[in-house]
């Protein structure tokens, strides 16, 4: 059963996404780089689009269904852990957004690959680097529809890669999500309409794997909720 104390602080940023107005409505958090910074992988208008519209209608619509129910109250993470229907489907989205976009860096900035522990645990668990990045890539190209594919610390601590479909989160089952990808079609069809292969092999230029180590870090050693 979800509690809201033993939620892992899985995401950075946690306490600014639950940034409220003075109507103790979330509002949307300035984008963390520049729209065009992700260029030539992701296009400008593809992020005014995807973070600047589609994160903030999710915001919007969750907002306006919290509206005076036991929900109002809660964080993003609370509310999608408890939730069902319409207002989980835009929580859920909210969270998800937040957790892909944090983890993005310009491109050409930081670190290419993996460093530290997170390298020595997707050894651990791929054989190698390539064969981590081979794998996610094929989960994210053949998950049929809609959906995330996410890089997670399962259960048993041992990382995993899994896939969801909709809004759906690892944490609904007690993992603790690490790195994720979007493949809505509205997360790439401005820049590459639907080759979708193409957008994942872009989306490794600009993972911010420093973020990512920290991540790992939190949910170590881990401990299921």
């Amino acid at each position: 059963m979800y509690n809201a104390k033993q939620i892992p602080p899985v995401l950075l940023k946690s306490a600014e996404i639950n940034r409220k107005n003075g109507e103790n409505d979330f509002v949307l958090l300035p984008l963390f780089f520049a729209e065009e910074a992700l260029e030539p992988y992701i296009g400008r208008k593809t992020v005014e689009f995807h973070y600047g519209k589609h994160l903030a209608g999710y915001i919007d619509n969750t907002n306006k269904l919290k509206k005076g129910s036991d929900f109002d109250r809660m964080k993003i993470e609370e509310i999608m852990l408890a939730s069902d229907g319409k207002l989980f489907n835009n929580a859920a989205q909210v969270f998800n957004h937040y957790f892909q976009f944090e983890a993005l860096k310009p491109a050409g900035q930081g670190a290419s690959t993996p460093s530290g522990e997170l390298k020595n645990r997707l050894e651990k668990a791929f054989g190698t680097l390539e064969g981590f990045q081979t794998k996610f890539s094929e989960a994210a190209v053949g998950l049929f529809g809609s959906g995330y594919v996410w890089l997670i610390a399962g259960k048993n601590g041992e990382l995993e890669i899994v896939q969801t479909k909709n809004a759906e989160n690892p944490m609904m089952e007690g993992k603790k999500p690490i790195l994720n990808l979007d493949v809505w079609e509205h997360a790439y069809y401005l820049d590459v309409q639907n080759l979708r292969a193409k957008y994942v092999e872009n989306f490794w230029h600009i993972v911010d794997w420093e973020k990512i180590n920290e991540r790992l870090a939190r949910c170590t050693p881990f401990k299921p909720f």
